[in-house]
């Protein structure tokens, strides 16, 4: 069975997350994403200053597989230069959800 990521990219605003979602899933780059409600906080250095901003969290779940194009197409329709776009093993799982995401991305339907 493929490596199963979760894939975190913080966006700044749920349409924009929504937008992304959107083209993901429905490219078949990954087979599932969340919108955590509401805004996160993040505070972090940008160009030599701390910057605080109000963000909205998208959760990807994909496989390694399509890693690199699902990061391009988030790349492409991010509005961040520098957009956060992290990925994460899934190193143990429910095995029928694991084969749900494998299969959500591989096939042609």
């Amino acid at each position: 069975m493929p490596q199963s990521l979760i894939v975190f990219v913080t966006c700044a605003s749920a349409s924009e997350a929504r937008h992304i979602a959107n083209a993901v899933v429905g490219s078949r780059l990954a087979a599932c994403a969340n919108l955590l409600p509401g805004t996160v906080e993040s505070i972090y250095r940008w160009k030599g200053r701390v910057e605080r901003a109000k963000e909205c969290l998208l959760i990807i779940k994909t496989t390694r597989a399509k890693f690199p194009a699902l990061r391009n197409e988030i790349r492409r329709r991010h509005s961040y230069d520098v957009p956060e776009i992290i990925a994460l093993p899934i190193a143990v799982g429910l095995r029928a959800y694991l084969a749900w995401i494998d299969d959500s991305v591989s096939r042609k339907k």
